[in-house]
């Protein structure tokens, strides 16, 4: 019976190692200083500049509730349902046109309509960033990244799923600033696409 109960705490133990293991391995993206943002954020910020000012104060990570994660889930699903993916050349006759769809659109159209519908259901701008990625066959794509407590979570145009950062097969250059949605940061991407698919 003795060795019963101690196996159980050497589990439990083990068990919180692991867990802590599991959180220390960042799930928050590190940044590393300003970049230049897409060229198509700044013209789409020189239109729109009422979107691409201060965050106001960055009071950290959003906490992440059951109510705001069913919130996030449905913000995905609806805008990835409600429109439909065509390139910008299809759409505007251009290499790289962003704006808020209404139908159709492509990557960076379908992130500026799920950060409206967050900020509109009452999501800081300072916990949706705008985030540009490299897809694995080493094509530039655009997620939004929304900041929590529980970590860094991407929602994206082209899976319902939505993925801790780490958890994706890419590799993400830089996103928005936390403090200004018109400026743009770095990110000190070391996570592996391997470990995380595990």
């Amino acid at each position: 019976m003795k060795n019963k109960v101690a196996w159980k705490g050497i589990l439990a133990i083990l068990a919180a190692t692991i867990s802590t293991v599991t959180f220390a391995a960042s799930p928050n993206m590190n940044t590393a200083g300003k970049t230049n943002p897409p060229i198509g954020h700044y013209e789409y910020c020189m239109i729109n500049g009422n979107e691409c000012g201060s965050n106001g104060s960055d009071s950290g990570p959003l906490q992440l509730t059951e109510k705001l994660w069913k919130t996030i889930l449905k913000v995905n699903y609806d805008a990835n349902s409600k429109i439909e993916p065509l390139t910008d050349q299809e759409i505007f006759g251009k290499e790289e046109v962003w704006a808020m769809p209404t139908s159709v659109g492509d990557c960076e159209d379908y992130v500026l309509l799920k950060r409206k519908m967050l900020m509109d259901r009452g999501v800081s701008p300072a916990n949706l960033l705008i985030t540009v990625v490299l897809q694995p066959n080493g094509d530039g794509h655009a997620v939004l990244t929304v900041r929590t407590d529980r970590g860094d979570f991407v929602l994206d145009n082209m899976r319902n799923k939505v993925l801790l950062w780490s958890d994706t097969e890419y590799t993400f250059l830089k996103r928005q600033s936390t403090r200004n949605a018109g400026q743009w940061v770095k990110i000190d991407d070391d996570h592996s696409p391997a470990l995380g698919a595990m």
